[in-house]
């Protein structure tokens, strides 16, 4: 690098330590002797830019120069990317030590920047000869179609008459062809003109348009006041709004819960009262199994003491009452139903007061 005329001082233990800057610089500096109309900008401040660069210089390598180098040793900017920097580096070392070492065959030397235009030249004819081939390839190849025909052409016999009305024919098509392109050609430059005129109305109106609307963002309208005062009222309502209306949502929800638990208490009260109906009247059928047979016995007793003969005295069984027998087999007050009121005038009916 000392010998090709680069400005720093690089040593090996530059690299010792990744250095994609100090890379980079070299790079684009041995491109720049290389190439001097080349176009490869130094932007390495992001990642993405580093990548874009160390890319670039590779392809621009190869394309040109016919260098092949590995872009991930350039981008690893260690001990590794000096290998691929020296391949660049001898290419143009060996040209340098080639223009000065023989004096004899140094006329025939050229300097690489003073022919990278004829190079330019000669690429670019290089391309359009190999175009011009191709095409010479594709009308050879209908030589063997064309060729029979070109023979029967040539071997009939033409008349100067005929010949001169044929070519006549082609130069009066050729008149009308060109009559029609000038022709179009007046009328495209006809509508050209009509374009361009109404370009430029549209860009007055463009521009009149611009300056009326300028006009009014400079003047405040006369209601502004009042609108701002409107708004300002406006979003003072919204929130009232959106207060009430969160507010009513959850007293709607609160209703909601309560016709529930209301409907479940008496959904419940209905299964307890139903449950307390059916209690009472399996308590009405044991009321009237065991009152029916003590009423039977108290009667019988009764007849048996009167078929007692005169004179002597027997001890009757102890027989109940009718209140007692009402109070001992009365049920309560808020448990009494129909039947129990008709078990009671039984009672009254079978037994003496």
């Amino acid at each position: 690098l000392k010998s090709l005329g680069y400005p720093r001082i690089v040593s090996l233990d530059s690299f010792r330590t990744p250095s994609f800057e100090l890379v980079a610089h070299i790079l684009h500096w041995l491109v720049k002797n290389y190439d001097p109309s080349s176009d490869i900008p130094l932007e390495i401040s992001t990642e993405g830019d580093r990548v874009l660069f160390v890319k670039t210089i590779a392809q621009y390598l190869v394309t040109k120069a016919h260098i092949k180098i590995n872009p991930r040793r350039l981008y690893a900017a260690d001990g590794y990317a000096v290998k691929e920097i020296m391949k660049v580096a001898s290419v143009l070392y060996d040209a340098i030590s080639l223009e000065s070492g023989n004096s004899e065959t140094s006329s025939f030397h050229r300097d690489i920047r003073s022919n990278m235009e004829s190079l330019k030249t000669c690429r670019s004819l290089a391309s359009m000869i190999s175009e011009k081939g191709t095409q010479l390839c594709n009308l050879l190849e209908r030589e063997a179609d064309l060729r029979d025909s070109r023979s029967v052409v040539i071997s009939r016999p033409f008349e100067f008459g005929t010949l001169q009305a044929a070519v006549n024919d082609k130069l009066q098509q050729g008149r009308t062809q060109l009559e029609q392109m000038k022709t179009q050609l007046d009328q495209v430059r006809g509508d050209e003109a009509n374009l361009r005129s109404k370009i430029e109305k549209k860009k007055q109106e463009l521009d009149r348009v611009e300056k009326r609307m300028k006009s009014l963002q400079s003047v405040r309208p006369a209601f502004m006041d009042e609108y701002e005062r409107v708004e300002q009222e406006l979003q003072q309502w919204y929130q009232t709004y959106t207060e009430r209306f969160r507010n009513l949502s959850f007293l709607e929800q609160q209703l909601e819960d309560f016709h529930r638990i209301e409907q479940e208490q008496f959904q419940e009260a209905e299964n307890n009262m139903r449950k307390m109906q059916n209690k009472l009247r399996e308590e009405e059928l044991l009321l009237l199994r065991d009152v029916i047979p003590s009423v039977d016995l108290a009667r019988s007793n009764i007849e048996d003491e009167e078929r007692k003969p005169s004179g002597v005295y027997y001890r009757p069984a102890p027989i109940l009452s009718r209140w007692r027998l009402l109070a001992k087999y009365r049920p309560s007050a808020r448990t009494e139903t129909f039947a129990a009121s008709k078990v009671r005038r039984y009672i009254h009916h079978l037994v003496p007061t």
